[in-house]
């Protein structure tokens, strides 16, 4: 018998050796894969998501990584949800892609003796919380003031706005050339009852009765208690707007026309992102509301959301991954529907296109004042931006997760159609996002 060369028995010991150490690589990638962040994530928000849990609730969660793009989990993703407030992420990129670093004020023209103001829908102009006098200073310089605010193209109310809460602070009216919120304001303190804008003095008739206000007119049920702060929306128009504003003047305004092809200038007025910041940290309807009609001014003549939606969706987001259905800027219309995915394709779009503390600034964040003082709180600051969204049977966030080794993780989070209360789902997803930033 041939005995075989000793080279070849080495040979095949070699290979033999490089088969297990390849088998062994294999093995040890598998579990690093298996062990790896991304996937512990996943199995976490599996292990917290599985039944049992409301059986009628639907669930929605996407995770990327913002640096890689990365998906870290997807849980029906692409379905559509009522978004509720959720709707002010797209209202924000709008005004940041259209509107200047300060909010056109007013559009103006000086038409002989007269200076002509026309209505940009800017929310700030004596807003109770903001004071913003720019356009009434603008004004008071000139001897002859006429303004034009009939060209609001949409109704004052949003398409599937509740009708039953026509009286709530968080429902004013849209107009194109608000004043003081469009709202009244009665405050009970040491020198009784202040009523502002004062010209409602005599539209206080306190008693028992359904609403705050009557439906159809400026008559007021509901007055606050001593020390109490009371806002409620009025019944706008633009005669009662042009009478409004004759008023905070101290002098007569007229009703102007502004004749085609007249060149308007525009009057810068408050920092924009201090309408911003209010926007999404307060979840206030009113300036989502106008800021669209900002943006629609800003882009042509008529003060319309849906000419404003149109041109945002088509010339910057077409690439979403769901079309979606925005029918609002502030997310009061159950009408709108919007995936996690789109979501996510937004928030990334602005993380690559705005500055993180500039971003991170402007949205709600986690244990501070606003909708999220409650949740999220850590003592070494904030690490969780974003924005709330809530219904009866609707709470959403979607936002920015820091994690503890630095990454930021992308993140919408949507609960539609339970019936008990919030708190469980709020925790929920506290739970889960808080361990997401421990961990990955």
């Amino acid at each position: 018998m041939l005995m075989e060369p000793r080279w070849k028995s080495i040979e095949k010991a070699c290979l033999k050796g490089r088969r297990g150490i390849a088998r062994l690589l294999l093995v040890s990638a598998l579990l690093a894969s298996a062990c790896s962040p991304g996937r512990r994530v996943g199995r976490f928000a599996d292990n917290q998501l599985a039944p049992p849990y409301e059986p009628r609730q639907f669930t929605g969660l996407l995770m990327v990584d913002a640096q890689n793009g990365r998906t870290l989990y997807a849980l029906n993703a692409d379905k559509a949800f009522t978004p509720a407030s959720n709707t002010k992420l797209f209202t924000l990129y709008a005004a940041l892609k259209t509107l200047p670093d300060r909010v056109p004020a007013l559009k103006y023209a000086h038409l002989g003796d007269t200076l002509v103001v026309v209505g940009t829908g800017n929310p700030a102009a004596l807003h109770p919380d903001l004071a913003d006098s720019t356009a009434l200073a603008f004004m008071r310089g000139f001897p002859l003031v006429a303004m034009a605010n009939d060209q609001l193209a949409d109704p004052v109310w949003g398409p599937g706005w509740a009708w039953d809460d026509y009286d709530q602070y968080y429902t004013p009216s849209r107009s194109a050339f608000p004043i003081h919120g469009n709202m009244v304001r009665l405050v009970t303190g040491a020198r009784g009852l202040q009523v502002s804008p004062s010209l409602f003095q005599d539209s206080l008739q306190p008693g028992k009765q359904p609403f705050a206000r009557a439906m159809h007119r400026n008559r007021f049920y509901q007055t606050p208690g001593p020390g109490d702060t009371l806002d409620l929306p009025i019944r706008t128009s633009p005669e009662l707007e042009r009478r409004l504003w004759s008023d905070a003047l101290g002098k007569p305004l007229f009703t102007a026309h502004v004749p085609p092809g007249v060149r308007l200038e525009v009057l810068p007025g408050i920092a924009s992102d201090t309408l911003y910041k209010k926007m999404m940290t307060e979840s206030d309807n009113f300036i989502a509301e106008q800021l669209m009609l900002a943006v629609a001014s800003t882009l042509g003549d008529t003060l319309s959301f849906e000419s404003a939606r149109d041109t945002v969706l088509k010339k910057w987001l077409p690439g979403l991954p769901q079309a979606p259905r925005w029918v609002d800027g502030s997310g009061l219309s159950r009408y709108n529907q919007f995936s996690p995915a789109s979501l996510v394709y937004l928030l990334q779009q602005m993380h690559r296109e705005f500055s993180e503390p500039r971003l991170f600034a402007l949205l709600a964040r986690g244990g501070e004042a606003g909708t999220l003082r409650d949740w999220y709180r850590d003592e070494k600051g904030p690490y969780l931006f974003g924005k709330t969204g809530s219904l009866s049977g609707v709470n959403n966030l979607s936002g920015y997760l820091k994690t503890r080794s630095g990454k930021t993780v992308v993140f919408s989070f949507m609960n539609n159609n339970f019936t008990g209360g919030s708190q469980p789902v709020k925790a929920r997803m506290e739970r889960i996002l808080n361990w997401v930033r421990d961990h990955y």
